[in-house]
């Protein structure tokens, strides 16, 4: 039995969340840092290349669903600089952290009803 896509998708979030975590929680530990620029997660970069990936005519053109230049991960380099050239707010970051873990919590909240919804048509088929 296959399961659906959303199972991927919502794997794919969960992944996205969690780099995004560790990217958000390097930028708090930098925020010191002389020149340090935060950076964050483009989670469209995840999706679109899944998207891309099923147009793809040649194997080697993506890895992974994702195209090989993209990584996810950007540089803010718009923000205004402190006097040091550091461009994080930390006020910004621990936002932006709550707001990830809330969207960690969805996906995996979702995952969890799904996998409670094949248990029950499971139990109904035997």
């Amino acid at each position: 039995m296959e399961l659906d896509r959303g199972f991927l998708n919502l794997e794919k979030l969960m992944s996205a969340t969690a780099l995004r975590h560790r990217v958000l929680t390097s930028n708090i530990a930098n925020s010191d840092t002389p020149y340090y620029k935060a950076k964050d997660v483009d989670f469209s970069s995840f999706f679109d290349g899944e998207r891309l990936k099923m147009d793809a005519t040649k194997p080697m053109h993506f890895k992974d669903g994702v195209p090989m230049s993209a990584s996810g991960v950007t540089v803010d380099d718009n923000a205004l600089l402190w006097g040091d050239s550091n461009n994080v707010e930390v006020d910004m970051e621990v936002a932006k952290m709550t707001e990830n873990a809330l969207k960690y919590q969805a996906a995996a909240k979702l995952v969890s009803q799904k996998i409670m919804m094949y248990k029950t048509a499971m139990k109904r088929n035997i």
